[in-house]
């Protein structure tokens, strides 16, 4: 069974910049279309992020991130980054990766909190 862990959250002021980060214990993680999705409790979750197989290669970011966000892989550490620029407080949220399609296990997520 796949894990997905992801890190880095944590709280931030408006403004601000966060990296947070998503470790995948697969070995086709090279293969894989990746994702970045996020929560707020009570709502749906909502993709926000894709990257293709191959690093820097078929981005597509939501409205709501782009020109904010960027996202990354390291396909040597099986690792997938978001980068989250000029945060503001509706970009806290619960953020988690995953596979697209995805795996069947999420992982805990980590919390963002953008507040003064």
């Amino acid at each position: 069974q796949v894990q997905l862990v992801e890190s880095g959250g944590g709280l931030v002021q408006p403004g601000g910049s966060l990296r947070v980060s998503c470790a995948a214990s697969t070995l086709t993680f090279s293969q894989n279309v990746m994702a970045w999705d996020r929560q707020v409790p009570g709502k749906e979750r909502e993709m926000i992020a894709t990257i293709g197989p191959r690093p820097s290669a078929n981005i597509w970011y939501a409205t709501s991130v782009k020109g904010r966000f960027t996202i990354s892989r390291d396909n040597v550490k099986n690792e997938l980054y978001l980068q989250m620029n000029s945060l503001n407080p509706e970009d806290t949220a619960v953020y988690y990766c995953n596979r697209r399609p995805n795996y069947p296990s999420w992982g805990q997520g980590t919390l963002v909190t953008v507040s003064s």
